[in-house]
């Protein structure tokens, strides 16, 4: 797959789990949900590898690799974004996701010694203005409080943890290891982790049985887990996390498209505006990653 087709799902698919997302709150358990989540989403990734010929069998080395990635991508991460959905609005806790363009490059620049162009920081920072001006009213009609401040905190912090998998998962690549079967052992990694911190907690491991319930879990499971991460973590072997990471930007975007379209969401002028800004700086990232491309 080009460049681009990776990118376009991986957008795509994650701007629309945030519509799934919401059939998942409910009676059950957020850590709970999370765990049958990826306990599908490892069935099919390592079912997958099994049918397309892909070897699951790789040293201790590896697994130390797949055990992080459990841990910052498919677990304490995860752990931090559901937590934040508690105590701010799903609006503040897409900016404080959508950072993590910012937080890949400069962790990209730590950790790898990464040269970062003048296009990436030029298309984060217009990324992230268009961001802060679509959720401009619900950021003014918030007042502080010990609740938006734990919020807030939480939600900066989940996206400090899946940046640090971002890395993690380029390092993982540049050692060889292929994307598929480390995605499906990052998922098992996460799965124990996610499952004894429910236990730990005490969550009833109960299951609702509606179809919207249903239907939603395998989406996220399916598609918003096991393809997107294949999609985005190809992506970022390609062309580096610090511009894989801009689609933290575009997947808000799609879901305010999505919202648009089946939940009568009004586009006003601030956020034609900020949508305009997202896409510019779309345009300076991948112009980034082909210039990379062509050295």
């Amino acid at each position: 797959m080009t460049n681009f087709i990776l990118y376009f799902f991986t957008v795509l698919i994650w701007g629309a789990t945030w519509l799934a997302v919401e059939f998942q709150l409910g009676d059950i358990a957020p850590e709970v949900s999370l765990v049958y989540r990826y306990l599908i989403a490892t069935a099919v990734a390592f079912a997958w590898c099994a049918l397309t010929g892909r070897s699951l069998r790789f040293d201790w080395r590896a697994h130390r690799y797949f055990m992080l990635m459990g841990v910052f991508l498919f677990g304490l991460n995860y752990v931090a974004a559901y937590a934040a959905q508690i105590y701010i609005m799903s609006a503040l806790n897409a900016i404080g996701f959508s950072a993590m363009v910012w937080l890949n490059i400069i962790n990209t620049r730590i950790f790898l010694g990464a040269h970062i162009d003048k296009y990436t920081y030029l298309g984060a920072t217009l990324g992230i203005i268009g961001i802060l001006i679509i959720f401009l009213p619900a950021i003014q009609n918030m007042s502080l409080s010990d609740n938006i401040f734990i919020g807030a905190s939480l939600s900066l912090t989940g996206a400090l943890l899946a940046s640090f998998g971002n890395i993690i998962a380029q390092v993982a690549q540049r050692q060889g290891l292929p994307v598929m079967p480390s995605t499906a052992w990052g998922m098992f990694y996460g799965v124990l982790l996610n499952t004894g911190l429910a236990l730990a907690q005490g969550k009833p491991f109960d299951i609702d049985l509606s179809p919207a319930y249903l239907v939603s879990l395998l989406f996220l499971a399916v598609f918003g887990s096991v393809v997107a991460f294949g999609c985005y973590l190809t992506l970022l072997g390609r062309i580096g996390a610090d511009r894989a990471g801009y689609s933290m930007v575009m997947i808000p975007i799609v879901a305010l498209i999505l919202s648009a379209m089946f939940e009568n969401l009004v586009l006003e002028l601030h956020i034609l505006i900020g949508v305009a800004l997202a896409l510019t700086g779309n345009i300076a990232i991948l112009a980034s990653a082909r210039l990379r491309s062509r050295k």
